[in-house]
């Protein structure tokens, strides 16, 4: 993390999901961010590199729920270390202030060209770094709002903009707007996908129902961590939500069968209807019937599923900072996986390139030894790497990037 000189609780002393890695003096709150970092990078390697869910069993539900819930983890931290980085208690103001905007810029940046660099690679994952650096850019005027007011923003635009999104990916369906588009956009001409478009409504994290969590994740951050009252409230909201979410979509899809008819027969997969309201095994949503938007599976992009997905990271992230807080004995056992998660994307672009470079064409659907296998090196390594250096090796590259903005004035 740059230094700076701001007092002690404006510092960013955690690391941005995906960013630089924390210094050692990092309070127990924020080992607990890390240790939710490192939680969703072994979600993530589960769904990439594990099993297809089919497997049933056991295996198979660990296999689900590693299925879109990791992903939105990682959004939620990207809008918390977002706040850490502009400054957490309160924003940073004067030339403070515009070199933390510079350094997010410059971030977003690297992040947008390296997630298009590993797309251009063609393997079957659907990279998320882009995607990260835009969410960055979007919410970065918002880093001076009170953690009230962001919440309000979270649930509106989780309440509104996915079927913003549904009405928008319709018209794309329907028209040629789109194709036009596309042929005058750079970024889809040097990188090969949508593009903008892309980034906003066609792929597999539009700005438009994503945005959600990372405004949660700024409202947390700007909440009393060190209270376990607020801790408390923080794990009973994400639950509540995770209720309302999935609870709401399984009501739906067992009250009207006439949609869970018009799922299954527009889904492009092998499971049932009535499992989409947390499996994805229905296939990825169309835009044939409008029933989709009962749904609360995995990137399914509806509210249900913004709020299931979103109540679970907030859950998850709070039993990771009250476990880091209070249980010392489990925060040394953790260790492996906090040390992941302070290098996390080292970890994330080793899984992209060794999913290249073992020329694996299908994700999920490798054998379990693999996952493990995966999950053993990234740990090693990590290990190793943090007993000689501060950061992980792209961590230092992100660090070395946004040092030029200490020349702000």
């Amino acid at each position: 993390m740059t230094q700076n000189t701001s007092p002690p609780e404006q510092q960013a002393p955690a690391a941005p999901p995906l960013g630089d890695a924390p210094p050692a003096a990092a309070t127990a709150r924020l080992i607990g961010v890390d240790l939710a970092r490192g939680v969703a990078i072994f979600g993530m390697y589960a769904a990439h590199v594990g099993p297809d869910p089919s497997v049933g069993g056991p295996v198979g539900f660990l296999l689900e729920l590693s299925h879109g819930r990791p992903s939105a983890l990682f959004a939620l931290l990207a809008g918390f270390s977002l706040v850490l980085l502009t400054g957490r208690r309160a924003p940073r103001t004067g030339r403070a202030g515009r070199q933390a905007v510079a350094r997010v810029l410059i971030r977003s940046a690297v992040l947008l060209a390296l997630g298009t660099a590993l797309t251009m690679a063609h393997t079957p994952v659907d990279v998320i770094l882009a995607s990260y650096g835009l969410f960055f850019v979007l919410a970065l005027p918002l880093r001076r709002l009170r953690p009230g007011t962001l919440a309000g923003l979270a649930a509106g635009s989780a309440l509104v903009l996915p079927q913003v999104l549904y009405v928008v990916r319709y018209s794309i369906d329907g028209g040629t707007w789109a194709e036009a588009v596309t042929g005058v956009d750079p970024l889809a001409l040097v990188s090969g996908t949508d593009g903008v478009l892309d980034l906003f409504f066609t792929g597999t994290y539009p700005v438009l129902t994503w945005m959600p969590f990372v405004l949660a994740g700024m409202a947390v951050a700007r909440l009393d961590l060190s209270s376990t009252a607020v801790r408390v409230r923080l794990a009973l909201t994400g639950g509540c939500l995770a209720v309302i979410g999935y609870g709401g979509s399984w009501l739906a899809l067992h009250l009207l069968p006439g949609a869970v008819t018009a799922i299954g027969d527009a889904g492009d997969g092998s499971g049932s209807a009535l499992s989409a309201w947390w499996s994805d095994g229905i296939g990825d949503p169309t835009h044939a019937t409008s029933a989709w938007l009962l749904v609360a599976s995995p990137h399914s992009e509806t509210t249900l599923s913004v709020l299931g997905n979103g109540g679970v990271a907030i859950a998850v992230l709070a039993a990771c900072l009250a476990a880091a807080d209070k249980l010392p004995r489990f925060r040394r056992l953790a260790r492996p996986v906090i040390v992941v998660g302070t290098m996390s994307l080292t970890a994330y672009v080793f899984n992209v390139v060794g999913i290249w470079a073992l020329h694996i064409r299908e994700v999920p659907g490798s054998p379990l030894p693999l996952l493990f296998c995966f999950a053993a090196a990234i740990t090693l390594l990590a290990l190793v790497w943090s007993r000689h250096f501060r950061r992980g090796p792209l961590e230092s590259l992100i660090h070395h990037a946004t040092g030029v903005a200490r020349h702000v004035r």
